[in-house]
């Protein structure tokens, strides 16, 4: 039997045949046995859930010689009319190929005219989203004022193309997926009455597939009916769909793992002279980690569908952690999104699971290398690890400490007060016609940053370039070194001179850490791959920024973020100096009353 015959031989020809819909089907027949049908309906939702044989169906029963009914009786002349097509008043039109206004005008001027073989006219528009804009206002009319003896029935996949004013002017149902115990229940009784033979775990994987539209579920039985004969295993399902066998998924899992990208390449050569699909592997590998994710946070869940050896499955879910395995599912699904337009697909599966390999390197490897420093540092020193792990929350608590009463103005004990001098430079924030960039008992020496050329470029172009790419740089930066994109994501890009960067900072600790040699390597790396040339960070803390762009106006003495070393007295310039004379050394504010 042809797939089209099997479609056709088990596509729904009663409300009671449909699956999974049965809130609209109650809807649809109670309106019909009121006698309050509607003269517009749209129906929406996934391909393959049902929408055209509802819409027939709806034609069959009030036009049924024994109705209107609930259901139709499929034997009467109206009702075998209209499901062999024969029935002129009853139209389904595809608006994908009858899309333009002449078809929909044509329609407009034969809705005036009464049926002539059945009850009333009802008009199918399947995919009516793809009418242009004319037609749309030609069939605008018709729907808000048709004749009584005439229905629209609308349906499709993708209603928010439609405009506001034609689902206004009807009564929308929206069709669901169909679920997994519906889909198999469906599939077994099929092969039932076909005579076919057929596993349960290959009816539920053919269902999975379908993705919840179940004529794709009768489209999949068919074909790997057309392969097995009258029996239908789990494997032959896997190979007519071009899936992963239980043993392949195993076998990448383990190199997974292992980190062991050298086994992943030949298991990929492996699989695509098996005439594998690049794309439908790299989704299987999703579901197979999303079926070890949800083992391993709901063990207590009955497995998915997928699932045939379940201690198998707890066994490869133990080797890996909640974490790795929510990234390791992120980069399959970006790839996915790429595969589908690769001209290469094959090395894009290779390239997102080479990647994934080395997840393990970069996230457990580093933790683990930490543990193991800390059980070495315990051994060595006789402590046990636990009480290692008090000591460092005790280290880190005073930590927050120290760097709250830092914030407050609190100097630790034994630490020398400030000069008045200092004392009102730290007040106002400024030293030497800039900026400060930390205190000058921190003993911390900044390079020299010139404040003047990024507050004449704060507008420029080049700046608001880097504003338009900075969240891919972040990004890149994340994809590189996720810690130090944790520092520089409080980081806001303000100004961009002389190719170098200003990120202003709202926390000391976040711009500090990003200062390190390291961390601003790693950043100026990220910064030459996306302008495509060496750019260097600058960094100043955002409240210096704010002050500076409130400051001297352009043509005064351009403004610093001046190096400091420790001991070193700072130098002010004769225009501050000038004003201290006159005002003092406090700070004064003006309020204008």
């Amino acid at each position: 039997m042809s797939h089209i015959a099997l479609y056709r031989a088990w596509r729904p020809q009663t409300f009671g045949d449909m699956v999974g819909q049965q809130h609209i089907i109650q809807t649809l027949q109670n309106a019909i046995r009121e006698q309050r049908v509607s003269h517009a309906y749209l129906f929406n939702g996934p391909r393959g859930t049902g929408k055209t044989s509802a819409a027939k169906i709806m034609a069959k029963a009030i036009n049924c010689e024994r109705g209107p009914a609930p259901e139709p009786c499929n034997e009467c002349d109206a009702c075998r009319g209209i499901t062999a097509g024969t029935v002129m008043d009853v139209v389904e039109i595809d608006a994908a190929s009858n899309r333009g206004i002449d078809e929909i005008r044509d329609i407009r001027d034969k809705v005036r005219y009464a049926p002539s073989e059945v009850r009333f006219k009802v008009y199918i528009i399947d995919e009516v989203h793809m009418l242009t804009s004319e037609a749309f206002n030609a069939l605008l009319k018709t729907l808000e004022e048709p004749p009584g003896h005439v229905i629209f029935i609308l349906a499709t996949t993708e209603p928010h193309k439609l405009p506001a004013t034609i689902i206004s002017r009807c009564q929308r149902f929206d069709f669901r997926q169909v679920s997994l115990p519906e889909q198999t229940e469906r599939l077994r009784l099929i092969c039932a009455e076909e005579g076919i033979q057929a596993e349960a775990d290959a009816l539920a994987y053919l269902a999975r597939l379908s993705d919840g539209g179940m004529r794709d579920a009768i489209s999949l039985l068919e074909q790997v009916s057309a392969f097995g004969g009258d029996r239908i295993t789990l494997n032959d399902a896997v190979d007519v769909t071009g899936g992963l066998a239980a043993e392949q998924f195993s076998q990448l899992a383990d190199a997974i793992r292992d980190g062991n990208a050298g086994a992943v390449l030949p298991l990929v050569e492996g699989l695509m002279q098996a005439g594998k699909s690049p794309d439908k592997c790299l989704e299987n590998l999703v579901y197979y980690f999303r079926d070890l994710l949800v083992l391993k946070l709901a063990p207590g869940r009955t497995a998915t569908e997928r699932i045939v050896d379940q201690e198998r499955y707890r066994a490869m879910a133990e080797a890996f952690s909640a974490d790795r395995l929510f990234s390791m599912i992120d980069i399959l699904n970006q790839y996915m999104g790429e595969i589908r337009h690769a001209s290469l697909p094959q090395t894009i599966f290779e390239v997102a699971l080479m990647k994934v390999c080395t997840l393990q390197d970069t996230n457990e490897g580093a933790t683990a290398r930490v543990e193991a420093g800390s059980a070495n540092t315990a051994a060595a020193s006789g402590a046990a690890p636990a009480e290692v792990a008090r000591l460092q929350q005790r280290i880190d608590t005073l930590e927050r400490k120290l760097e709250e009463l830092s914030r407050s103005g609190v100097r630790p004990a034994g630490e020398t007060a400030p000069t008045g001098s200092e004392s009102s430079a730290n007040k106002a924030g400024r030293t030497n016609g800039g900026f400060r960039g930390g205190s000058a008992s921190s003993g911390i020496a900044r390079a020299t940053v010139k404040l003047g050329p990024y507050l004449a470029a704060a507008e420029s172009q080049a700046t608001g370039q880097v504003r338009m790419k900075w969240s891919e740089i972040l990004q890149r930066v994340k994809e590189a070194r996720i810690t130090v994109h944790a520092w520089l994501v409080d980081g806001e890009p303000v100004s961009a001179a002389d190719n170098s960067v200003l990120v202003a900072f709202k926390n000391t600790m976040h711009r500090e850490t990003t200062e390190k040699p390291a961390n601003r390597e790693l950043i100026e790396s990220v910064l030459q791959e996306t302008f495509g040339r060496p750019v260097k960070l600058a960094t100043v803390m955002m409240k210096e920024w704010q002050a500076a762009d409130k400051g001297p106006a352009p043509d005064a003495e351009p403004l610093t973020l001046q190096q400091e070393e420790a001991g070193g007295e700072p130098q002010r310039p004769e225009w501050i100096e000038e004003a201290v004379k006159l005002f003092g050394e406090d700070l004064v504010v003006v309020e204008d009353k």
